[in-house]
C-alpha cells in the first residue's frame, strides 16, 4: 500500500505539550479558526493561547516540518498512524477489503458547494429569461400594447405569487454577464421593489401594481435617442431636458398599455424626491405615494451601483452609505429605514475584509436576518470554482471588519473573488426545502 512520505508523519498531541517552533495541522474546517491557512509552526505565545481559546484539546504535530530541536520532544509512542492518501499514476492500488476513508469536513463542504451552485444556477436563469420576457414586451409596445400589457403582467404576476410563496426571502448576487443587456435595469428595479414593498407590507394586489411599474418606469426611453437615455454629467442643458422627458413619454405608453392609474402615478413620480429635488413635477414628501417612493429610491440605488459609464460605479456597501450619509433628504424616512434593514449594512456585491483579516465578497442576504449574510471567501488553496460559501449566521464569532473598493484588494484576491462590473440581483427561498418536501 502506498503511504505518504514520512516528511508529513504526525503525531497527536495534547495541548499542554504544544510549544513554539512546532509545526501542527488543524483538524478543524477553515472557518472555525483564525489563522490564514490549517497548516503552520507555531510562532509566538499568544497563537498558542489562542488555540487553547478555540477549546482545542489535542493538535497534530509533524516532527520533520518543526524547528529541530522539538522535533525529538515527543514521545513516538504517542504517534497516530499515518493517513493513507491516493497512490501516485494509479500504482500500488489499495487491495480487496482496504477501507478508503472519506473526510467528513470535506464531503460536507462538497455537498454544500453543490447545493449552492445549483441554487446559483436557478437565480440566473430565473433572471435571464425575465430580461427575454422584457425585451419581448418591449418590442412589441407600440405596435401592439395589449399584447404587451399581457407579457408585462404575467411576467410580474409570476415573481409576486414566487415571492408571497417564499416566507423568508434571499436575496442573490447574480453570476456576471447575466441577462440581456436592456433588460437588466428594469428587471434589477422590479425584483429589489418586490422585496421592499413585501418588507413594507404591501399586499398581493399592491405589490402587482409597484412590480409593473417598477418593470416599465423606463420604457419611454425607447422614443429618445440612444445617446440620451442615460444622464451623464456631460450633458448640456438641451440634452438633460430631452433625457427627462422619458417619464412622461413612460406614461404615455402606460396608458396605452392599459395599466391602472396606480400604476401610472408610480411611473410618472419615479424621479421625484422627497425634498423637491427631483423631476419633472418638482414635487415633495407628502405628494408622492408609497410606491412612488420605493422606485424612486430603487431606480437611484440600481443606478448607483450600475452607471451609465462604469467608472463611476460603487459598490452596493458604497452606494448605500451615500444614500444614508449624504442624499438621506431625498426618499422617505420609513422607505429608507425598511431598505436598510432588507439589504444589510453589506448588501449582496460588496467586498469586505473578515475579522480574521480574509478577503470576501457578499453572496447573499436573507433578508429577514440581513447582518449575518453569506459569503465567497478568498481562500488561496481551494481552487477559484471551489471557493467556499461562509454563512456568517453558523460562526457569530466571525464577522465583517470593513468595506473595501475592488482596487483595495491585493490581485490575488480579485482575480478569485471577481467582484461584478454589474450588480445584478434575484431572489430565492431562504430555506431549501429538505428531501420530503423536495419530492412531494
Amino acid at each position: 500500500m502506498y503511504r505518504a512520505p514520512d516528511v508529513n508523519s504526525s503525531i497527536l498531541i495534547d495541548i499542554s505539550q504544544l510549544r513554539v517552533g512546532m509545526y501542527i495541522q488543524l483538524d478543524v474546517g477553515w472557518m472555525h479558526h483564525p489563522f490564514p491557512t490549517s497548516s503552520f509552526r507555531v510562532a509566538s505565545s499568544e497563537q498558542i493561547t489562542t488555540l487553547r481559546e478555540l477549546g482545542l484539546t489535542e493538535v497534530r504535530y509533524v516532527p520533520k516540518k518543526s524547528d529541530p530541536e522539538l522535533q525529538e520532544l515527543v514521545p513516538a509512542a504517542w504517534s497516530v498512524p499515518e493517513m493513507t492518501v491516493p497512490p501516485p499514476n494509479g500504482l500500488d492500488a489499495p487491495g480487496p477489503g482496504t477501507t478508503t476513508v472519506v473526510d467528513p469536513e470535506a464531503q460536507r463542504r462538497r455537498e454544500l458547494l453543490e447545493a449552492q451552485n445549483r441554487a446559483l444556477t436557478a437565480c440566473n436563469q430565473r433572471f435571464s429569461e425575465a430580461t427575454r420576457q422584457y425585451q419581448s414586451m418591449e418590442r412589441t409596445v407600440s405596435e401592439h400594447p395589449d399584447q404587451a400589457r399581457a407579457k408585462g403582467e404575467a411576467l410580474v404576476s409570476g415573481c409576486v405569487t414566487e415571492l408571497l410563496e417564499n416566507g423568508d426571502s434571499v436575496i442573490r448576487l447574480l453570476s456576471e454577464g447575466v441577462g440581456e443587456r436592456n433588460g437588466l435595469h428594469p428587471i434589477n428595479v422590479m425584483v429589489i421593489s418586490l422585496l421592499l414593498g413585501r418588507s413594507l407590507g404591501m399586499k398581493s394586489e399592491e405589490l402587482h401594481d409597484l412590480g409593473v411599474a417598477a418593470l416599465i418606469h423606463d420604457i419611454g426611453k425607447l422614443k429618445l435617442p440612444p445617446n440620451l437615455r442615460q444622464p451623464t454629467p456631460s450633458m448640456i442643458p438641451m440634452e438633460r431636458t430631452r433625457y427627462e422627458t422619458h417619464v412622461v413619454e413612460s406614461v404615455a405608453l402606460a396608458k396605452r398599455m392599459g395599466f391602472a392609474d396606480a400604476v401610472l402615478t408610480a411611473v410618472a413620480r419615479h424621479h421625484e424626491m422627497c425634498d423637491g429635488s427631483g423631476f419633472p413635477q418638482r414635487l415633495k414628501g407628502p405628494d408622492l405615494g408609497r410606491m412612488s417612493q420605493v422606485l424612486a429610491l430603487v431606480n437611484q440605488y440600481d443606478r448607483m451601483c450600475n452607471p451609465a459609464m462604469g467608472v463611476t460605479a460603487l459598490t452596493p456597501h458604497e452606494a448605500l452609505s451615500v444614500i444614508f450619509a449624504q442624499l438621506k433628504a431625498r426618499f422617505d424616512s420609513v422607505v429608507l429605514g425598511a431598505f436598510i434593514r432588507m439589504m444589510g449594512v453589506y448588501p449582496p456585491g460588496s467586498i469586505v475584509q473578515l475579522v480574521n483579516d480574509r478577503y470576501a465578497i457578499v453572496a447573499s442576504v436573507n433578508s429577514s436576518r440581513p447582518l449575518r449574510p453569506k459569503v465567497i471567501v478568498h481562500d488561496p488553496r481551494v481552487p477559484k470554482e471551489e471557493a467556499p460559501i461562509l454563512d456568517l449566521e453558523t460562526v457569530p464569532e466571525l464577522g465583517i471588519r470593513r468595506s473595501l473598493k475592488p482596487a483595495q484588494l491585493p490581485r490575488d484576491a480579485l482575480d478569485y473573488l471577481s467582484p461584478r462590473q454589474r450588480i445584478c440581483y434575484f431572489f430565492e427561498r431562504a430555506v431549501s426545502p429538505g428531501p420530503d418536501e423536495a419530492s412531494a
